[in-house]
C-alpha cells in the first residue's frame, strides 16, 4: 500500500459473501456476491481455485466492538477516495466491487457503489 485517500478503513476480518450469506439475510433467489464472481473470473482464464481466499475488503468498516462481536458499518471514504498499491511479485489479482444491498457496508442507503482500477505496468519502484 503506497497511498491511502479514503480514511485508512478496510477490512480483513470478513469473508467473501457467498450464497450462504445471502440466505442468511432473509434474501430468495440468486444474488451476485463476491465468491460466485471470483469463481467466474477464474473460469474466464480457465483456472479454479479449491477455496475463496481471504479478500482485502477495501473501503469495508468493520469495527470490533468492546464484546468481541463485529458491526457492518458504512464506509468512512468518500466520493474519489482511492488506494495505490505496488505489487512485489507477479500475481493473478481479482477486483470486485461489493455486491451487498441487504446491510450498510456500502453506505446508509444500502446501494452497490462502482469501483475503477487501473493498472499501471510501468510504475515506479520505491
Amino acid at each position: 500500500l503506497i497511498q491511502d485517500t479514503s480514511g485508512g478503513v478496510h477490512d480483513t476480518l470478513i469473508a467473501a459473501c457467498d450464497r450462504y450469506r445471502y440466505q442468511q439475510l432473509g434474501h430468495v433467489g440468486h444474488h451476485d456476491n463476491c465468491t460466485d464472481n471470483l469463481a467466474a473470473a477464474l473460469g474466464a482464464l480457465g483456472l479454479t481455485s479449491s477455496e475463496t481466499p481471504s479478500p482485502l475488503n477495501l473501503f469495508m468498516n468493520i469495527p470490533v466492538r468492546k464484546d468481541g462481536s463485529v458491526s457492518f458499518e458504512a464506509p468512512v471514504s468518500g466520493p474519489g477516495s482511492y488506494v495505490s498499491m505496488r505489487a512485489e511479485m507477479d500475481l493473478i489479482i481479482a477486483f470486485s466491487a461489493c455486491p451487498q444491498d441487504l446491510i450498510p457496508v456500502n453506505g446508509e442507503d444500502c446501494v452497490p457503489t462502482e469501483a475503477h482500477y487501473r493498472i499501471d505496468a510501468k510504475a515506479p519502484r520505491l
